[in-house]
């Protein structure tokens, strides 16, 4: 059947369910392009602070945390178009847009220590492959996705692929696992094949000036405030009701967790984030580990499992929620009260704090890396305090220098092993012990959850079949050719609600097709021969 887009948005009123990116987004594009009065759209959040993943907080005495970082690339062209609008965290004169790209002309990025090993910095001028696995990726990028169902990349490749500097690099930089899904491996390869030539020196990778939360969600918040959009915080939604008349379905009433309820009118609509990779997390400190969480803590997940059970349309939550041994995280954030640190990676890279970007410890059995941003990172951050920030994909195996895993790590024992990889044990000593060091880590059991085993189907539309009044948002919604992971994505289904929903004269901007241009294919092809 035919959708009707809604043609009176100054009676609409809209309610969007959680407060990350992609409800932020929808909430400017609802007001900029449909015409929705900023007054008439409610953000219901959970949580008591918006941005979702995008986040960063702390202070030079109790410690700096950011949970991730999001990697952006200048094709993003959603959320590009999306900020263009949103004045910058500092001049409002300047868009976000614009700010970020000045700031990636300053500080571009080439990083000259990608890959460590023993202490000491690889060659990474070839990817390592065999001729065999070279024809395993290029025979991947033209597989359909339908084919490959919810197969897993060890299924596809030799073992000795996962002991490359192609594997090192391509799955430290996204985060893919041996046992994520091939699908969307496919997927990544194709949006950002044009990348893949200079993957082993960061080359193309953009930053923002500071932390996403100060660098983004603030002045979208601040946008938003000045449009009169309204957030309630701790409101968490646990149940959605719907009716279907005609093959028509339509959401009636949002059920609270605090026993209250909102009825939804004829012309009300209800935007719901499903999923989270970041509910449910755990700040350890310095001297405690964190503690992983799960479903009994979540709010998203299990909104999305109680409303999949209602309509197949709805998707399933199942494959991405239920195997927290497979998309858990353990990410860590370092303050130090003196730059030695980033004097000495600074000499040892090559690079200048900013422009070199993720180093990875090949030897490390944890698959640790780090990464030193441009120094300040946040905006409260005083001059002669350093951050950065790391992670690893094998959490739950002993360290090289430690003798316990990850998972079991305090903030002062994961630098430990980070100081035994780099060989730098006499040089950090004296600071840590005059308490010039700290180290929060977080436990998330979500992270990776986007890139587990899925067929089609798991993911729903972001418009369900028969929707007159609702759309999904986020990660874990069906964005055709696009890549999870990405800010990109879920401003993606930021544009697919509103100008699904709304007579808005507008389409989703397509995604960026290298895979089609010649010239990306040719230098991919050398670059993974090399």
């Amino acid at each position: 059947m035919t959708r009707t887009r809604n043609r009176t948005p100054e009676n609409a009123h809209v309610y969007l369910i959680g407060s990350g990116i992609a409800s932020l987004a929808s909430a400017v594009l609802l007001i900029r392009d449909a015409g929705v009065p900023g007054r008439n759209i409610h953000i219901l959040e959970k949580d008591r602070i918006a941005g979702g993943a995008l986040d960063g907080s702390g202070d030079a005495e109790h410690g700096f945390v950011a949970r991730g970082g999001q990697m952006h690339e200048r094709h993003y062209a959603c959320y590009w178009d999306l900020l263009s609008g949103i004045p910058s965290l500092e001049n409002p004169e300047v868009s976000v847009t614009d700010e970020t790209f000045e700031f990636n002309e300053r500080l571009i990025s080439h990083g000259q220590a990608r890959l460590l090993k023993d202490g000491r910095r690889l060659d990474v001028s070839s990817y390592g492959l065999s001729l065999a696995q070279q024809a395993r990726l290029l025979k991947l990028l033209y597989e359909s996705e339908a084919s490959l169902g919810d197969r897993k990349i060890e299924d596809w490749f030799d073992g000795a692929f996962f002991g490359t500097n192609f594997w090192f690099i391509w799955s430290t930089m996204f985060a893919f696992q041996r046992w994520s899904s091939l699908a969307e491996m496919r997927r990544y390869m194709r949006r950002f094949i044009h990348m893949v030539e200079g993957l082993p020196h960061l080359g193309g990778v953009l930053r923002t000036k500071y932390e996403q939360y100060h660098s983004v969600v603030v002045p979208l918040q601040r946008w938003r405030e000045n449009k009169g959009v309204e957030v309630r915080f701790g409101a968490e939604v646990t149940d959605i009701g719907f009716e279907t008349t005609n093959g028509e379905k339509r959401a009636t009433i949002l059920q609270l967790a605090d026993g209250g309820s909102i009825p939804l009118g004829a012309n009300d609509y209800v935007f719901t984030t499903l999923g989270s990779i970041t509910e449910s997390s755990d700040n350890g400190a310095w001297d405690r580990a964190p503690v992983l969480k799960g479903l009994a803590e979540s709010g998203s997940w299990k909104l999305w499992k109680t409303l999949a059970a209602k309509d197949a349309t709805f998707g399933n939550p199942s494959p991405f929620c239920d195997h927290i041994e497979g998309s858990k995280w353990y990410s860590f954030t370092a303050t130090l009260k003196d730059p030695v640190f980033h004097d000495y990676m600074e000499e040892f890279s090559g690079n200048l704090s900013g422009t070199g970007g993720l180093v990875t410890l090949t030897d490390s059995n944890w698959l640790m890396s780090f990464v030193i941003a441009r120094q300040p990172h946040f905006p409260n951050q005083p001059r002669d305090v350093k951050i950065f920030w790391g992670y690893a994909l094998y959490p739950d195996r002993k360290g090289n220098f430690v003798s316990k895993t990850m998972a079991e790590c305090t903030g002062k024992e994961i630098l430990d092993e980070l100081w035994g990889h780099l060989k730098i044990q006499d040089l950090m000593k004296p600071y840590v012990d005059e308490g010039k060091v700290n180290c929060i880590p977080v436990a998330m059991p979500y992270v990776d959850a986007l890139f587990m085993p899925r067929k089609i189907g798991d993911r729903p539309d972001v418009v369900p079949a028969g929707a007159a009044n609702f759309a999904f948002l986020g990660q874990f919604v069906e964005a055709p050719h696009d890549c999870v992971f990405t800010v990109e994505y879920s401003v993606r289904t930021a544009q697919m609600a509103v100008y699904g929903l709304f007579e808005t004269g507008k389409e989703p901007i397509p995604v960026y097709d290298s895979i089609h241009n010649p010239k990306y294919l040719i230098e991919a092809a050398r670059a993974i021969s090399r």
